[in-house]
């Protein structure tokens, strides 16, 4: 709980930082031509106009809320990092509760695709998202989650599960690197 609340502080701050960086002078500033109160055109100046960069802002905030209420319910649930079923220090590694959170954090990757959509500013969160994806087709493909017999199946499936069990807190980093215009 307290982590969730750290992460909404930090989100609200980068976002007030991002509004308040496109916002110029008071516009009460002598113009080259002497009228006071007459501010640069934003094309004259090379800063970008204000509503630009809200707009981008409210649409990486939008974003990041819907991604975050998905992500914070099936991370409770099934854990990430050494704490997820997937983690490969996991006894649980080979099971179906690792099947059901690849499969889980797979949704919450093509959520975070779909709620990226076309929008500029997401190409971290599109990376992190396709990489869970790939990790679980190649996953359930393998049969990891039948307990394989067989070594080197098992050996190949190292590497998805952990992609897996780091998917949430991926998934996180993606959307907060989005609000930062990555």
């Amino acid at each position: 709980m307290k982590r969730n609340a750290v992460w909404l502080a930090s989100c609200a701050i980068t976002a007030a930082a991002a509004l308040l960086s496109g916002c110029g002078g008071s516009g009460a500033e002598a113009s080259p031509g002497g009228t006071a109160g007459a501010a640069p055109s934003a094309n004259a100046s090379g800063v970008r106009p204000v509503q630009a960069m809200s707009d981008k802002a409210a649409i990486a905030e939008q974003v990041k809320d819907a991604v975050e209420t998905r992500l914070s319910p099936h991370e409770d649930f099934f854990g990430s990092g050494g704490k997820s079923p997937c983690s490969t220090a996991s006894a649980k590694m080979f099971t179906r509760q690792c099947g059901a959170a690849a499969e889980a954090t797979n949704e919450d990757a093509s959520f975070a695709l779909a709620q990226a959509g076309r929008h500029a500013g997401f190409a971290a969160l599109r990376s992190v998202a396709q990489k869970i994806q790939k990790s679980s087709a190649t996953y359930r493909q393998l049969g990891c989650a039948t307990n394989p017999a067989e070594a080197a199946t098992r050996h190949a499936c190292l590497e998805p599960a952990a992609v897996l069990a780091q998917g949430f807190p991926d998934l996180r980093d993606g959307v907060n690197l989005g609000l930062a215009g990555k």
